[in-house]
């Protein structure tokens, strides 16, 4: 619709469960899209995360799975496993490079980012951002001890927004049967740090069209958001 903001989520998708473990709740991704889809016009919803694959069952591969046919564009990558100086067996894996290409090549087609995470390491990305012209709101929390949001990231937002305050609009019920799997297990820990309006736009590319593509209105249908 004429007049609406162009809004691109980026979700951090260890850092966010994370979050939402410490918080005690755990997130509706049918609620988390329509909330948004509330507010402007979501052009796009990405969630990055890395996968263990030799696992022979991994949690987080249902819910991946879920999201890729139900409106996000799922950003993966295997996690590498290596041995650090004491001998302790580790695993990386971070998606931080991949989420900020993508959020600096999405950049000119939209009016407002929304980062889901804390981790301090965004806080250039969001300032580069802003150079172009796109608001940028950091979602993350300030309620546990000590604070999942880096400071530095909180203090380059042009808002923040406390996961406590969205906790009724897109947490999920447990008592309600629907088919979005829950992860009941860490996901992977990505770098395995601790947590802590432009005049005018561009016509996207066929090219970026087809890699930002969103199959949300051939493959799902509005009634998927009623729960």
């Amino acid at each position: 619709m004429a007049g609406q903001q162009r809004i691109a989520l980026f979700i951090d998708g260890a850092n966010l469960y994370a979050t939402t473990k410490s918080l005690g709740f755990d997130v509706d991704y049918r609620k988390l899209l329509k909330e948004f889809q509330g507010r402007g016009m979501l052009m796009r919803a990405f969630y990055y995360t890395a996968l263990v694959e030799d696992q022979e069952y991994s949690s987080i591969r249902p819910l991946v799975d879920w999201l890729d046919y139900n409106g996000y564009r799922v950003v993966t990558k295997p996690t590498k496993e290596f041995v650090d100086s004491a001998g302790r067996r580790k695993v990386k894996g971070n998606m931080d490079i991949e989420l900020a290409i993508d959020a600096l090549e999405l950049a000119p087609f939209i009016d407002h980012m929304v980062l889901f995470s804390g981790d301090g390491d965004f806080r250039s990305l969001v300032e580069a951002v802003q150079r172009r012209g796109v608001k940028v709101t950091v979602v993350s929390t300030v309620a546990t001890q000590p604070p999942m949001i880096a400071d530095e990231l909180r203090r380059q937002a042009d808002e923040f927004v406390d996961l406590t305050y969205l906790l009724n609009k897109i947490g999920r019920d447990m008592n309600d049967r629907n088919d979005m799997p829950r992860v009941v297990e860490d996901q992977p820990t990505g770098s395995g740090k601790s947590e802590k309006g432009k005049s005018s736009k561009q016509t996207a590319s066929p090219n970026l069209e087809r890699r930002y593509g969103i199959r949300q209105e051939s493959s799902v249908k509005e009634d998927l958001y009623d729960l």
